[in-house]
């Protein structure tokens, strides 16, 4: 096990990942921008090292910087959080030449399932239904002739997508040109890289994603499905556990294929298989995420399986010591990501308690929410025996949950989980206006 581990992130995340490593006995490190010399992962580590300006390009972008300060520090593994240099081939390549373990899976690994176009030629052997598509198409013509043959309407993604950027939805030919051009340059702004693949548009749908664990030792498990269908813009603002709409039958299929599937392509580490369900219940594969997603922590809340001390384990090289069987998906859980609206500074911050009632954040007196970083604020967690009996409870902690002098998203989410759309199961992708 590593006796010292540098945190490569900021936010939530980074304190999460520090609160792991302590319950581990495993010394931390945290890096920090100039705007995040009062944070609270800054505060909470063992050493921290301000490691340039407040632009991410200056500071958790800064792949070198962040090198050096581990081998300062005498760290022996960075983890990466999520978003930033989590599914960065090239930083997990420099960690592995600078001596240092990438808590995550190899570079060679993410680069040949990074690229989505690639990845479902890879899946489609494995047994996992795919959406129909195509590999990444070179030219806006290219892109017409292919979408003429799979049918419009058709969706146009980036090949290293991420976050529901390079994302459009193509109802005719009249529009692919331009939603072509803006995809492509929105993917290299985004990522460095504009190309793109088409695939035919499932609707209605609702996206469904499955927890994956596996090591390096050929054990692999699946902690359930998240439905995460409550999404604006393609950004998700609600996930919950498990989905109301996949029976058990459905579930206990997915996810054996999911194990099997995660083991053929020699998949380790903790990761995510993301489908789109139909209104005939059936899985459509869309793509795989090669690292911790923001919302593992509604997993961890049924499931009792911490992923952040797995993820751990798992890259130094110890193997799973449950196997599926011992994975139990029973109750309900939800959770909600609280998000400022704008800048401002906190004054009041109440957390709601009671049993199985999880808030996970960054915020303390006096947090500055700037402008140069994303705008999650923590993400309220519940869980009950009942979807009934947790729909409940989350409605009471939204209530109790103070946040002042940033303005949030808490009252939107009130609404959404007194929908009656929501309450009674039923809905989708298009609930929050998405087509």
């Amino acid at each position: 096990m590593f006796s010292k581990i540098l945190i490569a992130n900021r936010g939530e995340i980074a304190v999460r990942i520090i609160r792991a490593c302590k319950e581990m006995g495993v010394a931390t490190v945290a890096v920090y921008s100039q705007a995040d010399k009062n944070s609270l992962h800054v505060a909470l580590a063992d050493q921290s090292y301000c490691i340039g300006g407040n632009e991410p390009s200056e500071s958790y972008l800064n792949e070198n910087q962040i090198i050096s300060t581990a081998v300062l520090a005498g760290a022996q593994a960075i983890h990466p959080g999520y978003g930033f240099l989590s599914e960065n081939a090239h930083f997990a390549r420099l960690c592995r030449k600078n001596g240092l373990v990438f808590i995550g899976p190899e570079p060679e690994n993410m680069e040949r399932l990074s690229d989505k176009a690639i990845l479902k030629e890879l899946i489609r052997d494995t047994g996992l239904t795919v959406i129909p598509g195509t590999k990444a198409v070179a030219s806006v013509e290219e892109a017409e002739r292919a979408a003429q043959r799979i049918g419009y309407p058709v969706m146009l993604k980036a090949c290293a997508g991420g976050g529901g950027r390079g994302i459009r939805l193509i109802r005719s030919a009249d529009d692919l040109k331009d939603a072509y051009l803006q995809a492509t340059a929105e993917a290299v702004g985004a990522f460095g890289d504009g190309s793109v693949y088409l695939e035919k548009y499932i609707f209605p749908a609702r996206h469904v994603e499955l927890q994956i664990l596996a090591d390096e030792h050929s054990n692999a498990v699946c902690l359930g499905d998240r439905d995460c269908s409550l999404q604006r813009r393609n950004q998700k603002l609600l996930e919950e556990t498990p989905s109301p709409a996949v029976d058990d039958e459905r579930r206990e299929k997915i996810m054996r294929l999911a194990v099997e599937a995660v083991k053929k392509i020699g998949y380790v580490g903790a990761g995510t298989l993301e489908f789109l369900l139909d209104r005939d219940g059936n899985f459509w594969f869309m793509e795989m995420n090669v690292r911790l997603q923001v919302e593992h922590s509604v997993t961890e809340i049924l499931t009792g399986i911490d992923i952040v001390k797995w993820q751990i384990r798992i890259a130094a090289g110890i193997a799973l010591n449950f196997t599926q069987s011992d994975i139990k998906i029973k109750g309900s859980a939800i959770e909600c990501r609280i998000n400022a609206a704008s800048c401002g500074t906190l004054k009041t911050l109440h957390v709601p308690g009671g049993p199985s009632v999880r808030f996970d954040t960054c915020l303390i007196d006096g947090t500055v929410v700037s402008p140069y970083y994303d705008s999650l604020l923590g993400k309220l967690i519940v869980y009950a025996k009942t979807r009934e009996e947790t729909l409940r409870k989350i409605r009471a902690s939204l209530c109790e949950l103070v946040i002042e002098g940033i303005p949030t998203n808490i009252e939107e989410q009130l609404r959404i989980v007194e929908d009656d759309r929501f309450t009674s199961g039923n809905y989708d992708l298009t609930f929050m206006g998405n087509r």
